[in-house]
């Protein structure tokens, strides 16, 4: 049975998740990091679930596609924030990044699952 809403879907909620975690993470950046890094990556967390979410109602597969390219997009800006964050010692991110390539296989396969399916 077809989803009826984004949020039935499993690498939505997946990805709704992983912002949460990404929010306590960077809960603990320093101060100076508020406005700078913590929001950027908090943004960028936020667009992967978002950009699937409007994907979803879109009518054509090109525009679902699209919406879902930009959450892909935004997954990669927050590897690099997270990679950035770890480096800064700013925490140990290495399970977000786990986290992350799974929630990104996951869009992959979606997209692709919807690319090929005839309409």
């Amino acid at each position: 049975m077809p989803s009826r809403s984004f949020e039935d879907v499993v690498v939505w909620q997946r990805a709704h998740a992983w912002v949460l975690k990404v929010y306590q993470f960077s809960g603990a950046f320093p101060k100076h990091e508020l406005f700078a890094l913590a929001s950027q990556l908090r943004r960028a967390a936020v667009s992967i679930s978002a950009n699937f979410a409007e994907g979803f109602k879109k009518r054509t597969t090109a525009d679902k596609l699209r919406f879902y390219n930009y959450s892909q997009g935004s997954l990669e800006e927050c590897r690099y924030y997270l990679i950035l964050a770890r480096d800064l010692q700013y925490g140990a991110s290495d399970s977000l990044l786990h986290e992350l390539e799974e929630i990104s296989r996951m869009l992959t396969a979606y997209a692709r699952t919807l690319s090929s399916t005839p309409r």
